[in-house]
């Protein structure tokens, strides 16, 4: 059974709804501040983790030692 040209509209009209709401979608998950939010959110919330604190120590420990070492050897 042969579309009419009405049903033909309705379901282009439906197609290019479907269409633009995906493409919102796209929008609203590529956006930067949004995606900027969310890694400031993961970072802090990784930094408060006992993981995350332990790795700050290590990483302040090297830095503190990298220091150390190159004013030390300075001096001689």
């Amino acid at each position: 059974m042969p579309r009419s040209p009405e049903q033909i509209q309705q379901e282009i009209d439906a197609a290019r709804e479907s269409l633009a709401a995906t493409l919102d979608q796209l929008v609203f998950r590529g956006s930067p501040s949004r995606l900027t939010e969310q890694a400031k959110a993961r970072a802090q919330q990784w930094l408060t983790s006992p993981a995350g604190q332990a790795t700050l120590a290590a990483a302040g420990l090297f830095v503190t030692f990298v220091v150390v070492q190159k004013v030390r050897h300075r001096g001689r």
